[in-house]
């Protein structure tokens, strides 16, 4: 019975560490439910409330990098920040596998949104489902984005 135990315990563990997968695409992804976790999994060591907002880390952004820090996102509000307005654009570049950029090339945070290529993959969906449909996930930068493109953002809380 112990051995039972042990396996179920251990299963229940790993189940609720697990980066969320949703079960079919008719599902919605949301901020609460489903970007929390993960971000709080692969990005709140160096983007949480410890860090500095974007201005400050413009400001000093070598002493930040040199403390593993990058820009704060520890809240809802400070995540769209850099999804849709003002710095729209910046987490889907950054995070982006190299599949919408013209050199092909992956985001500087895309390593980190994973152990190995299938979490990456699985999470990047994640992120990409939560920002919504697939022309919304955009590496248009501020100033080149239509109101069109930007109402496609979902971003459910």
């Amino acid at each position: 019975m112990s051995r039972f135990r042990t396996l179920v315990t251990t299963l229940a563990l790993t189940l609720a560490t697990a980066p969320h997968v949703w079960a079919d695409s008719d599902d919605e992804v949301t901020y609460r439910e489903h970007i929390r976790p993960l971000w709080e999994n692969t990005c709140a060591a160096c983007h949480g409330a410890a860090s500095p907002y974007l201005g400050d880390f413009e400001e000093d952004k070598e002493r930040y990098e040199r403390e593993l820090k990058g820009p704060r996102m520890d809240t809802y509000a400070d995540l769209v920040f850099f999804v849709a307005w003002p710095d729209t654009g910046a987490l889907m570049r950054r995070l982006d596998d190299g599949s919408s950029t013209a050199d092909g090339k992956p985001g500087n945070m895309y390593q980190y949104l994973g152990a190995n290529e299938e979490q990456r993959q699985e999470n990047l969906a994640l992120f990409k489902a939560w920002v919504g449909d697939d022309e919304a996930w955009t590496m248009k930068r501020p100033g080149e984005i239509s109101k069109e493109e930007l109402e496609r953002f979902e971003l459910e809380y």
